[in-house]
This record gives structure tokens, sequence and C-alpha cells, in this order.
């Protein structure tokens, strides 16, 4: 199933498509794609609501980011190997892990705001996971039964903030907007193998990232396992997985966003994402 949330800010509402790829309203099932309705048999006792029965959304309503109430938003540095040869940078022995501030997130359409200072805003198609039930030493064999699903992830990191400003990687990659999640959390069971999704972006029109997560050092479950080794995974939390090669960060010469800048992106089966960038004021 592909489940979403959709609304003003503040007031979105879960939903779900329907075969035809419409909006059905599903609050009258569950009151927010959080929580305990995230994990895997509410999930399920979801999907068999039959489509059809439930209120058919109207017109083309804003679409906000697919999960309510992360507490975590946890991201994975240099995992893919041609992503990391491009920046110069060495695949790490163990995952590079690092937290994306849950203020950043926002709808997948919504604008993104370049901040203040900025000079050097970069794009990043990622595969999110999002986590639904508690995982705490789990085993990598056992790790999928912890995930509810999956969906287009975009790490927006200001790259003279997270590696010219010292410290670490954490203020260039929370700063508000910054975190587009959505359209949809596809449910676990749409997604044959999470090691094999074709993933892309353009910007403005011009195609930057065609790369496939099976190029991922650190897969999924492993991802989720090694995790919970180190803190306990919640309902409703996002791992961000990593990105492939072409950010503009690996140019020559670099390249970054301004003001104006559209960047369209996407993965097979979890949909795709537009951004318009403006500038703070």
């Amino acid at each position: 199933m592909k489940f979403l949330r959709y609304g003003p800010i503040g007031s979105e509402k879960p939903g779900v498509l329907d075969a035809d790829g419409k909006i059905r309203d599903l609050s009258g099932h569950v009151g927010d794609l959080s929580g305990a309705s995230l994990d895997p048999a509410a999930l399920a006792k979801l999907a068999g609501v039959d489509p059809t029965t439930l209120p058919l959304v109207e017109g083309t309503p804003r679409i906000g980011a697919c999960v309510a109430g992360t507490g975590k938003f946890i991201c994975i540095g240099l995992n893919y190997s041609d992503h990391a040869a491009e920046t110069g940078a060495t695949v790490p022995p163990e995952p590079v892990i690092f937290m994306k501030a849950t203020s950043a997130i926002v709808g997948p359409n919504d604008n993104v705001v370049i901040p203040r200072g900025s000079e050097k805003t970069d794009w990043e198609v990622e595969l999110g996971v999002v986590i639904g039930k508690t995982a705490k030493y789990v085993s990598e064999a056992d790790a999928m039964d912890y995930v509810a699903g999956y969906c287009v992830s975009h790490d927006v990191s200001e790259r003279a903030f997270q590696s010219e400003r010292s410290g670490q990687w954490t203020k260039g990659k929370s700063c508000d907007t910054f975190g587009p999640i959505g359209p949809w959390l596809v449910t676990k069971d749409e997604v044959a193998d999470p090691q094999n999704l074709s993933m892309w972006l353009k910007v403005n029109g011009e195609s930057m990232q065609n790369g496939s997560s099976k190029t991922m050092v650190y897969g999924v479950a492993f991802l989720v396992s090694y995790l919970s080794q180190f803190m306990s995974l919640h309902p409703g939390d996002v791992i961000s997985t990593g990105t492939p090669p072409g950010v503009g960060l690996g140019m020559k010469p670099q390249r970054f966003l301004k003001a104006g800048d559209v960047v369209e992106l996407g993965i097979e089966g979890l949909g795709s994402q537009t951004q318009t960038f403006v500038a703070d004021v």
C-alpha cells in the first residue's frame, strides 16, 4: 500500500492511494500515520480496508511528510561506493552516522529555503526507511521485521556549514526545510528488493543523479541492526540511507543551488518530489 498525509501544514490527515492513484481519506480508521499506527500489523490491518469504501479526496491538496511524529531522523554518510569516490572520500569501515533535526522535515513538494549565509546548498536523493516498531539489539536476520516501509528522502545539505565551519555535520544538514520526505510511505510488501531501486534527481530539468540502491555499501537490514546496537529505534523514526553519485560537491567545477532552482527527484516505486528553492527572508 501507499500511505500518505495530505492537507495544510500542521493539519494533515492520513490517506491512501487507490488503484487509480486517487487519494482516499483514512481518518475514519486512524488518527495519523505515526507511533503505534506504523506497526507492521497495524499497517496490514489498514491495508485490508477497501479503498473504494473510503471518502474520495477532491482536488489536488498539498502532500505533507509521509510520517508524523518522527523522533529521530538518522542519516548515513558515504554509504555509496561511487559517491564516496566522487567526493574523494574513503568508504568507511563502519557506517558514518549523523542526525538531521526533525524540524527540517517538510512535505515532498514544499519549498526549500536556502539559509542566510549559504554558499553551498546541495542536493542528495536518498532511500528513506521508516521504522514500524521499537528495535533494540536486533539481529540483521530479524531487522526487516521492524521496518514499516520506505519513502523518498531528500537530504538537502549546506556543504560550507557541514565541512568548513568546524565540528560535526549536523549543522549543515539540519536547516529548516532540509528534509523533504514522501510523497508516500510504501509498505515493505510492495518493495521486492530495497537494494535494487533506481534513483534519480534533476536540477532545472538537467539530470544530476542517476543511480541505484544496489551500490549501497551497508544495506537496509544491516543498518537497522547496526543502529539498534547504539540506540533504540522507535516507530516513526526515519533512516536516510545515503546518496548515489552526482551531487554538486563532486562536480568539477562544483555546482550549488540558488534561489529559483527547481529540483525533481524520485525512487523507483516510491514516487517523486519537486521543490523550488527560495531565499530566506
